[in-house]
């Protein structure tokens, strides 16, 4: 029925399909950025606090019965690691968005969406009607003149901490903006909680921003925590408003009990251990630097390629060289990229192997 499109994604070097990976591939492909994917020691962590309750499984819905007294502790942990009143878990980083946007945009309200937010926030814009205005990529300028074209409700501001195929950082002006503007500040830190800041806390740490009422913090934990889930950091009413008309958190089932201790115990392992990963995060950066002149300041390296088919011949010829990477192409990203995640679960001497095949790309 859908040949015909299936046909014309083909040609143009953007079909896609799922496939199981060799594990002996070196992965700098993945968002597992401290490589805690491969912890059968944390793992083993989570199963032990798990077996310590009755149950394992949600059940149902949050607002039934399906919040776990492990959801509680994840998110008293993370709130209190990250300076906010309090925490909720949610399913998935995709659903955190539909309910923050779908939700928090009221009537008289006016979205300004950074124009490369991720495509859960993008779509989400699509139920609000004339309610949302996108500002240039991380372009203080573009978004104050805006925000200073708008005199109806609340202003709310939706970026990236880090963003999420090009690497960069959200720019430190628009949070003073928004603070100038008394705008609220979705900050969806999917890319950068556990990789930036002095403790890897994110961006406001990195920024040494203390977290007000008007700052909501949201990520996910299927990166850097290597589990899967997401959660929402805000003051107390913005989150008991979320439960009341966040639909995404009152339709569905509560996350996995079982992913959200493996988050939990990672998240408390990395606060013990932040400044040992931020050394081992910088010294792969400084391999980038140095064997490719690039500077990157999260752990996404992005490279343009010049075409589609080119993307996926220099991922092919890497793959035959066991080194997988990413070969993004549209919609998700403009130009079609490499994009390379020099993560701490690959070793230092396969960076280096990495790089070498890339000089000549």
């Amino acid at each position: 029925m859908y040949k015909k499109e299936l046909n014309a994604l083909k040609k143009a070097n953007r079909f896609r399909e799922r496939r199981v990976w060799n594990e002996n591939l070196i992965d700098f492909a993945s968002n597992d950025y401290l490589g805690l994917a491969n912890s059968k020691k944390q793992l083993k962590k989570a199963l032990k606090l798990v077996n310590k309750y009755s149950t394992h499984a949600p059940k149902a819905s949050m607002l039934v019965n399906g919040y776990h007294p492990i959801h509680k502790r994840f998110e008293e942990t993370l709130a209190g690691l990250n300076g906010f009143k309090e925490g909720m878990i949610v399913g998935s980083g995709f659903l955190a968005n539909i309910a923050l946007i779908e939700s928090l945009v009221r009537k008289k309200d006016m979205l300004f969406i950074d124009e490369e937010y991720h495509a859960s926030g993008m779509m989400a814009t699509g139920l609000l009607g004339d309610r949302v205005i996108k500002f240039r990529h991380n372009d203080p300028n573009d978004l104050g003149e805006k925000l200073n074209s708008f005199s109806g409700g609340r202003k709310i501001i939706a970026v990236e901490g880090v963003y999420s195929m090009n690497g960069g950082l959200c720019k430190q002006k628009i949070f003073e903006i928004a603070d100038e503007h008394e705008a609220l500040m979705i900050v969806d830190e999917a890319h950068s909680s556990g990789v930036i800041g002095e403790h890897l806390l994110g961006i406001f740490e990195y920024y040494n921003i203390t977290p007000h009422e008007r700052h909501i913090k949201m990520g996910t934990l299927g990166k850097a925590y290597g589990s899967y889930g997401a959660y929402i950091l805000a003051s107390s009413h913005i989150l008991s408003f979320l439960v009341n008309r966040g639909k995404p958190i009152i339709y569905s089932t509560a996350p996995s009990v079982i992913d959200t201790a493996l988050a939990l115990v990672n998240i408390e392992h990395v606060s013990k251990n932040s400044k040992k990963y931020a050394k081992r995060i910088k010294k792969r950066q400084n391999i980038i630097q140095k064997e490719l002149n690039i500077e990157i300041k999260s752990l996404i390296l992005p490279l343009e390629m010049p075409s589609n088919k080119a993307t996926i011949m220099k991922q092919k010829e890497l793959i035959e060289k066991k080194i997988l990477v990413g070969a993004i192409r549209q919609p998700t990203v403009s130009k079609p990229i490499l994009r390379i995640i020099p993560r701490l679960g690959s070793s230092k001497k396969q960076l280096l192997r990495l790089c070498q095949n890339l000089k000549n790309r």
